[in-house]
């Protein structure tokens, strides 16, 4: 399941990686850079809620592959059309993908997991780690045979596929045969949820605005061409893994609540630091900045279903997949301050988002957690609903 994750959240880090690319071959603007970012996510926004309230009544391992595929498919569509426009469906296309993918993979990654915030963290770390790799592929793809090369970049979403379709079958008939067993779903906590989501919101926001303009924000900075580009977003999102890996062993040490705390008010310092610091220090702050803004990623995931019990495909949709979708619905406001006032001044608000997070992250509960034998088994038959693969 974590390497399905890689191979989809690959996408989701491809965009943000195209971006100097079209703005070096198209000649586009920051806004109509930012407009490509927002064809990643507006879409996906819109679905997320959607397909985790269809996997809230039944089991669609199907939607893995499928939406795999589609992602892949979108992103190596991307730089064949020559129009603004065609280049914009295709991107959609891949947000929807990846949209679909999440609420059923986290459910199925939870159950695999046994409810263990270690193992969700690895799974977590498979998505950081496609972000991570994105630019690293795509760079020297883009670079050597230009825009017309992205049908190679089709490549991960069919070895995801096929490397994760056995794994998938497995926890879907562990799903299905656990259902006669299922739990009463315990109360859902929504002022607690819609808190956490408002936490997650404010990360997307930070996050993605900073995935999206760092590598021309580096290039403005610290000179070079798209290669630093490229280098800048690879610093952060593999700042991203390490903090994906020490969120779940900080929770399981400290609690999930406390290491959320924690780590956002560690955030606005970092981010600070990217946005105000001059010089190749920006790489440092970058990789700092990204380690703790994803150390809560994966709590978010189980915090969030925790709270909704009976709505685990909802929560994760939320948690997981808005977690990326929501701030790039932002990134073209982003982008026509930047265009307006230079990156700089565009970036300064992503500190005051971290400061609201860490003031929000102030008010939540601490969860219950379930027994672990209580995972694997679709949450939607504690409702009656009667659930098929």
């Amino acid at each position: 399941m974590a390497l399905g994750h890689a191979t989809v959240d690959f996408y989701q880090g491809a965009v943000p990686a195209l971006v100097p690319f079209l703005v070096a071959e198209r000649g586009y603007s920051y806004p109509a850079a930012s407009g490509i970012v927002l064809a990643a996510t507006l879409l996906s926004s819109v679905v997320q809620p959607l397909f985790g309230a269809l996997t809230d009544r039944w089991t669609m391992p199907w939607l893995i592959p499928v939406s795999s595929l589609c992602a892949g498919v979108g992103i190596a569509l991307a730089g064949l059309g020559g129009s603004y426009l065609l280049t914009w469906l295709a991107v959609a296309l891949a947000g929807i993908g990846v949209a679909a993918y999440h609420p059923e993979s986290a459910r199925l990654a939870r159950a695999a997991g046994r409810g263990s915030h270690v193992a969700m963290g690895w799974y977590s770390l498979g998505g950081t780690l496609g972000f991570a790799l994105a630019p690293v592929a795509v760079g020297p793809v883009l670079t050597t045979g230009g825009l017309g090369a992205t049908p190679w970049l089709v490549v991960p979403a069919a070895a995801g596929v096929l490397g994760t379709g056995a794994a998938v079958r497995v926890l879907a008939r562990r799903a299905v045969g656990g259902q006669g067993a299922a739990r009463s779903a315990g109360p859902d906590n929504w002022p607690a949820f819609l808190r956490l989501s408002a936490i997650v919101v404010c990360r997307s926001v930070v996050f993605v605005g900073l995935s999206a303009f760092i590598g021309l924000y580096a290039q403005e900075r610290v000179g070079g061409g798209p290669a630093t580009g490229s280098a800048a977003l690879f610093t952060l999102f593999a700042g991203g893994a390490a903090g994906t890996v020490a969120g779940g062993r900080l929770a399981v040490r400290w609690g999930r609540v406390r290491t959320v705390r924690l780590a956002y008010a560690a955030s606005v310092p970092a981010v600070a630091g990217v946005v105000l610091v001059p010089g190749p220090a920006l790489f440092v702050f970058a990789a700092l900045a990204a380690a703790v803004l994803y150390v809560p990623f994966s709590l978010h995931v189980t915090l969030g279903q925790d709270f909704l019990p009976s709505r685990v495909g909802t929560a994760s949709g939320v948690t997981l997949g808005l977690a990326v979708s929501v701030g790039g619905v932002v990134s073209p406001g982003i982008g026509a301050l930047g265009e307006a006032a230079g990156l700089g001044v565009a970036l300064a608000p992503l500190i005051g988002l971290c400061a609201l997070a860490w003031w929000l992250a102030r008010g939540l509960p601490e969860p219950a957690q379930p027994d672990a034998g209580d995972y694997g088994a679709n949450t939607a038959s504690a409702r009656g609903t009667t659930s098929s693969a």
